[in-house]
């Protein structure tokens, strides 16, 4: 049987003194903000909120923040403000809509707290009126961390921290790019690149590591039929030359580096596999300014079937996510968390689908 972890490990391990730690994990002042994510970060990693009673809830004070009915319980939906992560986006939007629709149909509540403020968080929600949390897309550590020391239920959407034990919904990343990588590779294209910043999200990892997948499936089989020694330097430099690593790609920034990495191949690639639809359209645009034909010259493909992604001309080949689904499953783990809170901790994936629009077409 493992050994309760206690303060003054907690403090031992940070060098700091127990009365400091203490203070942190009560949530009280005269701790600074750093001090204080350093002592909780510490806390998770020790195994200290697991164990029984860890857990302590700081005073509340009333809040001015309403649900629909002052007479319902309600769930809070923590989407901050970041990456164009608003009620207004096509994709982050879609999803809050899932949840909304999922509570008002069950008689359910609903705040939306759109800061990353820890302030905000413990002193001007009434913590006593809400059920439990869905976060929706990135979501600091040191929020999370602060609702995993309250002991408060949680799901997280598009999202998930190796820190904080809780339930996540993701579409199914990996296997959708791996297959659309497939379908390109299958239809001829032999110089295939990715375009995302693979430490945006957790899911433009993914969606990396399933195109990754592909391409060294297919340069595994190319150089087994030539019968060439398959070594890792050989799936090194074909990730190496296939992977582009983009960052702000709403932005001229991600236009100007897009036109200058295409302007200096010497090899153009076939296809371009994009982390999403943002990344693709914008990736399409700058071809067409260039005068580079889609998809006669290079074909592009997004994820996630915004509603641009079909407004394009040519209309965008992508991955359909299912992002009301996403939300309405997101209420579903909760309440169901809820009632059975022993249960071990899941990853749900909910299943994609491809769409083959006019942006790809075969190599001939």
């Amino acid at each position: 049987m493992s050994k309760k972890i206690t303060m003054q490990q907690i403090a031992n391990y940070l060098g700091v003194s127990k009365f400091v730690v203490s203070k942190a994990l009560s949530g009280k002042a005269g701790v600074s903000d750093h001090t204080k994510e350093r002592v909780i970060e510490a806390a998770s990693q020790l195994g200290y909120f697991s164990q029984k009673n860890a857990y302590m809830k700081p005073n509340r004070v009333e809040t001015n923040v309403r649900s629909q009915g002052s007479s319902k319980q309600s769930v809070l939906v923590l989407m901050p403000n970041i990456r164009f992560q608003t009620k207004e986006s096509l994709y982050w939007g879609r999803i809050l809509d899932g949840v909304s629709a999922e509570l008002e149909q069950r008689g359910i509540g609903m705040v939306i707290l759109s800061e990353q403020s820890i302030d905000h968080f413990t002193q001007f929600i009434n913590l006593d009126g809400i059920l439990g949390i869905i976060g929706i897309g990135e979501i600091s550590s040191t929020m999370l961390l602060e609702i995993h020391r309250l002991g408060m239920t949680m799901v997280l959407v598009d999202h998930e921290d190796y820190l904080i034990p809780a339930d996540s919904i993701f579409v199914d990343n990996y296997e959708a790019t791996y297959r659309l990588t497939k379908q390109l590779i299958g239809t001829g294209h032999n110089e295939i690149v990715f375009v995302g910043n693979t430490q945006f999200s957790r899911s433009f990892y993914d969606r990396f590591l399933g195109y990754r997948a592909a391409m060294e499936e297919q340069l595994y089989r190319q150089q087994k039929n030539d019968g060439e020694k398959i070594t890792s330097l050989s799936y090194s430099s074909c990730i190496d030359r296939s992977f582009l690593n983009i960052e702000g790609f709403e932005s001229e920034q991600f236009a100007q580096q897009l036109k200058q990495w295409i302007t200096r191949q010497k090899v153009m690639p076939t296809a371009i596999v994009c982390g999403n639809d943002a990344i693709a359209l914008g990736a399409v645009q700058m071809l067409q300014a260039l005068g580079i034909n889609v998809p006669e010259q290079i074909s592009v493909s997004g994820f996630d079937n915004i509603e641009d992604s079909y407004r394009l001309s040519p209309a965008l080949t992508t991955v359909h996510v299912p992002k009301e689904t996403l939300g309405k499953k997101a209420v579903e783990r909760l309440l169901n968390r809820l009632a059975t809170p022993d249960e071990p901790i899941v990853k749900i994936l909910v299943k994609s689908e491809l769409i083959y629009r006019d942006s790809t077409a075969a190599r001939e």
